[in-house]
């Protein structure tokens, strides 16, 4: 399942090396590797401490964890929807991600420079919301010609879909992005298949100095304040820091490190959790002594779909799904202990999977 986060911002706000620290994602995340699809996407290992544990249980040959793809996308300036900078190929970049890492500068540095001069973190994301919007409002403009007619003729879907662009095209005339409208649940797949860039769900990412890494600064209030009604999440990260422990080699030295900065676990790690549930993922696992393996799914597949991901003949001839809960494997330590315990559930198609299941899926094609 391939979704990509976009990491956007002005230029300097510290988007690359938020990207080259999740290159390196050493963090907790030691022994699984990183790639490089491009030289700006990245493939990023998911720290799940379940999975290493899962592997302590089996000594498995092969360990594959859950990944997410990281997009860094070059930096935005003003005039962006009018195709001023790198306007065009970044706004065509961020229609291709499914989700949003904005990253907001909210540090002091004399040594470097601010695109506009000063610091001021809610100016610099305004910037970015006015120039998606603006891109958005010409496209809900150009769909709302389309759509009127087919509406007016009496096309059922066209009705619901000039309903929904009615109300993106209020909100964007009043400065608002299209996420803040709210949906039907059979409106949501009408609104998707717009492909606007205010949908998309978005984390904020302060990038603070490190004696602001705990607790964050004045900057950093300002930004949760701004957003308090955008349903988003915001996290605090130092960048520069996170650099540092990306260079040290082991784990025990990166604890170390983060135990004196006052931190219970990198900033590379919460954001790359953050990432993941941003995407609305979770992850099932398959467990033995040949391979431990994190599957990741969107939340709320059934059984046959999440077979699917194995491999297709898996959901064509889905006959059942035998799922431990994780806590009960731990418990047991073994798939057969489990069984023997009464712990295997049989679950047919309409099982919604649920986080952490491991599972082994029967089927006949």
């Amino acid at each position: 399942m391939s979704l990509q986060c976009g990491i956007v911002g002005l230029p300097n706000v510290g988007k690359s090396t938020l990207f080259n620290c999740l290159s390196s994602a050493k963090a907790q995340a030691a022994n699984f590797p990183f790639c490089t699809i491009e030289p700006n996407v990245g493939v990023i290992t998911v720290p799940d401490e379940r999975l290493n544990k899962l592997v302590e249980l089996n000594q498995p040959k092969n360990t594959v964890p859950a990944t997410v793809e990281i997009v860094d996308i070059a930096g935005l300036v003003k005039g962006a929807s009018k195709g001023e900078g790198l306007g065009n190929k970044f706004l065509a970049n961020i229609r291709e991600t499914d989700a949003i890492l904005h990253v907001l500068r909210c540090f002091d540095n004399g040594n470097i420079t601010h695109v506009d001069g000063s610091i001021d973190p809610v100016r610099d994301k305004e910037i970015i919301d006015t120039e998606l919007q603006l891109k958005d409002l010409e496209t809900v403009e150009n769909q709302l010609k389309k759509v009127e007619k087919q509406a007016n003729a009496g096309d059922k879907d066209a009705k619901t879909l000039l309903s929904i662009l009615k109300r993106f095209h209020e909100a964007l005339l009043q400065g608002k992005s299209c996420r803040t409208v709210e949906l039907e649940k059979e409106e949501e797949p009408l609104a998707r298949n717009l492909f606007l860039l205010t949908t998309k769900p978005v984390l904020y990412v302060c990038n603070v100095d490190e004696a602001s890494a705990v607790n964050g600064n004045k900057y950093t209030e300002a930004v949760k304040e701004a957003v308090k009604d955008e349903n988003a999440e915001v996290l605090i990260v130092a960048a520069a820091t996170e650099a540092d422990i990306a260079e040290l080699e082991t784990y025990e030295e990166r604890k170390e490190f983060l135990e004196a900065a006052g931190l219970k676990e990198s900033g590379v790690v919460r954001l790359i959790h953050s990432a993941y549930a941003l995407l609305n993922l979770e992850t099932f696992f398959t467990a033995g002594p040949d391979e431990c393996r994190a599957w990741t799914f969107r939340k709320g597949m059934k059984a046959p779909q999440c077979a699917g991901i194995i491999h297709t003949d898996f959901e064509r001839g889905f006959i059942k799904a035998e799922v431990i809960k994780y806590e009960d494997y731990v418990n047991f330590k073994t798939e057969a202990a489990c069984r023997e315990a009464g712990k295997i559930h049989i679950e047919g198609k309409d099982y919604v999977f649920q986080d952490g299941d491991i599972t082994v899926f029967r089927f006949n094609v």
